[in-house]
C-alpha cells in the first residue's frame, strides 16, 4: 500500500480537510503558474490533484465507518 495513504489514514477528519485545504490552494496557484507560462513541471498538476482525490476518498472512508 502506498505509504501516502497509510499516513493519510492515521489522521483524524480535522487534519485531513486542514490538509485538503492547503492542496486545493496548492492546486490553484499551480493553475495559474501553467496559465501564465510559468510552470516547468505539469506533472505537479497531476500530483495534486491525485493527492486531493486520496484526502477525500479517505475522509469518505471515516465518514462512513463512524455511521455504522
Amino acid at each position: 500500500m502506498n505509504k501516502e495513504l497509510i499516513d493519510l489514514r492515521k489522521k483524524n477528519i480535522d487534519q485531513l480537510n486542514a490538509e485538503l485545504i492547503s492542496e486545493r490552494e496548492s492546486q490553484f496557484s499551480l493553475r495559474i503558474k501553467h496559465k501564465t507560462g510559468q510552470l516547468n513541471e505539469t506533472s505537479e498538476l497531476k500530483k495534486v490533484r491525485r493527492k486531493i482525490a486520496m484526502i477525500k476518498t479517505v475522509i469518505n472512508e471515516i465518514k462512513l465507518k463512524d455511521k455504522e
